[in-house]
Parts: C-alpha cells; structure tokens; sequence
C-alpha cells in the first residue's frame, strides 16, 4: 500500500540528486527499521544546516558509507521529524514540501506548523540562487 502525504494524497518524491530518504528511494517513506522518522521533506537552508550540525546531526559533511554526498543549501532532503521540530523551536526550521512530507509526522509536528513552512518547490531548481 502507498504511504500518504500530509495533505491526503499520494506520497509524492522528495529529491533524487541527492538520492534522499530513509530508504534511498526519493520519498520520505517510513517503516518499522525508520526508528528516526525521516518523514519531513525538507529544503535545506544554511541556517537549517548548522542548526542540526550544532546538535549533532552533521548533514553537510559527506559519508560515503551511508550513501550520503553532504547536503548544499537547496537540497531536498528527508529529514527526521524530532530534529526538525527541533530546529522549529530554535527558529532555524526549513522550509516544507507538504506534497512530499509523509502524514506520519503529523505524530509529532501538527499539520498547522508544516502549513506555516510550507513551500512549493518547482522540479527544475537550476535557476534558483542557492543558500539562504
């Protein structure tokens, strides 16, 4: 059965350059093994960044072992809903992609605040200045 987004619909792909998600297939999807919930689709910002660097969760320097490339302000990526309702509360939130954001979060971050960081995010970003 196909997972749901937070606004009902289909689970749409977060980013696949880089390949994100738990399970590297370019959705936020979650299973049981996802014990940190990378269900929020998330645009990547410099503050974001070093928010989670500061409290451990390096997202920027590469691990090759782990499939990860280290991720550039822009990048879509799924990130774990506790360190992103973290960085909320530290007023460093990234913006959300609704459309890609798995309804599984909604256990931990309400609909309203994911509505208030909610951005739509065209396919094609190369025209896009990166960093915020």
């Amino acid at each position: 059965m196909s997972q749901r987004n937070v606004l009902g619909g289909e689970l749409e792909e977060c980013g696949t350059d880089p390949v994100t998600g738990f399970y590297r297939d370019g959705c936020c999807t979650s299973g049981p093994e996802d014990v940190g919930s990378h269900t929020i689709c998330a645009v990547v910002t410099t503050e974001f960044l070093e928010h989670q660097r500061s409290i451990g969760n390096d997202l920027m320097t590469p691990m090759p072992g782990y499939r990860f490339p280290g991720l550039v302000p822009g990048d879509r990526w799924c990130v774990t809903a506790r360190n992103w309702a973290r960085a909320y509360q530290a007023g460093a939130a990234a913006p959300v992609v609704l459309a890609s954001t798995n309804e599984a979060v909604l256990e931990i971050v309400p609909l309203a605040v994911l509505q208030a960081h909610a951005v739509d995010v065209p396919s094609d970003i190369s025209g896009l200045e990166g960093g915020a």
